[in-house]
């Protein structure tokens, strides 16, 4: 067998579903790689399964993550195993990917001489909800208008984008993900990769499919974190909010306002409009996309809004709090 080049780190909780064929794809058509899964304690088999591919081929490793997130999981295997690779490659369990991925990554890789290529990522679905959260994570009432959202005529050189390649030099000297974030750790650790002088590619050579949430309660939990997420970013390293951002950033405390309805109907006006332009928004789609199913994109854009929205301002809440606390000491 050809010497191993690259580092393959799947972090993952409960995907017995999804790891076993991911594994087999990767050994199958890259097979100068070795994967290594930082499991966060799961007791649907995955474990179980991981193992016996490791019996089977030793480029497989089962990697223990005690701390469970996958930040934690992946700076674990690169403290372990990334000392003989010069790059690795971050994969999510519960996501699809080309046969040719790796290779194109590492093609990129070479060429750009990048010290991280990223992706973009396009959401679909199985179920008919995922289909209907798929499209809505496509649109612009999902994203934003979220560059690594879409799929890109031509490579370029970027501040952020879905995390695929990394050179773990650089990975290492900027003191790997920051654990303290329950999501978005990618986007924190992509600002102090530019703020070091490292570039970020992002390739148009090859995209990812994502799999949403399955439920309306786990896809408004999921934005909830990823809120949070932001919040602890932008008050960390003292960063505005992109107008993408800010919008959606207004929805909790337009709720809020409604307690001021008996005061004057005008604070009724902006989760009218918001609510206006979900379901607006999302009967464009069921027409663009003639399907009836499409129409409740607003529904799970509103999920989206409203759990990004409370998380960010429950963090930024939080963080406003532990400084004023500190201050009194």
């Amino acid at each position: 067998m050809a010497e191993l080049d690259v580092l393959v780190v799947i972090p993952c909780l409960n995907e017995s579903e999804h790891i076993e064929p991911l594994i087999r794809q990767i050994l199958d058509n890259y097979q100068k790689s070795r994967i290594v899964i930082a499991d966060g304690g799961s007791s649907d088999g995955t474990r179980s399964i991981v193992a016996q591919l490791a019996d089977e081929d030793s480029r497989v490793s089962l990697l223990d993550n005690p701390k469970k997130i996958q930040s934690a999981g992946v700076n674990l295997a690169i403290e372990k195993y990334g000392e003989s690779y010069e790059c690795f490659i971050r994969l999510d369990a519960h996501a699809s990917y080309p046969d040719d991925f790796i290779s194109r990554l590492m093609d990129e890789f070479k060429k750009q001489s990048a010290d991280s290529v990223v992706v973009s990522m396009e959401t679909c679905g199985h179920s008919r909800f995922q289909e209907v959260v798929a499209i809505t994570q496509n649109s612009r009432l999902g994203n934003g208008g979220s560059a690594h959202r879409k799929a890109i005529q031509e490579g370029q050189w970027v501040d952020h984008g879905h995390h695929a390649l990394m050179r773990v030099s650089a990975f290492r000297a900027v003191g790997g993900y920051d654990e303290s974030y329950v999501a978005n750790e990618d986007f924190e650790l992509d600002y102090r990769l530019i703020q070091a002088g490292y570039r970020i590619w992002h390739t148009a050579e090859t995209v990812m499919g994502y799999y949403p949430r399955k439920t309306l309660a786990s896809l408004f939990a999921q934005y909830h974190r990823n809120g949070v997420g932001v919040a602890s970013h932008t008050l960390q390293h003292k960063k505005s909010l992109k107008l993408r951002q800010a919008l959606p950033m207004l929805v909790f405390p337009s709720v809020l306002l409604l307690l001021l309805v008996p005061v004057s109907n005008i604070f009724f006006l902006p989760v009218a409009l918001w609510c206006l332009v979900c379901a607006g928004y999302g009967l464009l789609l069921g027409v663009r996309n003639r399907s009836l199913n499409s129409c409740l994109s607003g529904l799970a854009a509103a999920a989206m809004h409203m759990g990004w929205s409370l998380g960010f301002c429950r963090e930024v809440t939080a963080g406003l709090m532990r400084r004023l606390q500190g201050r009194a000491y």
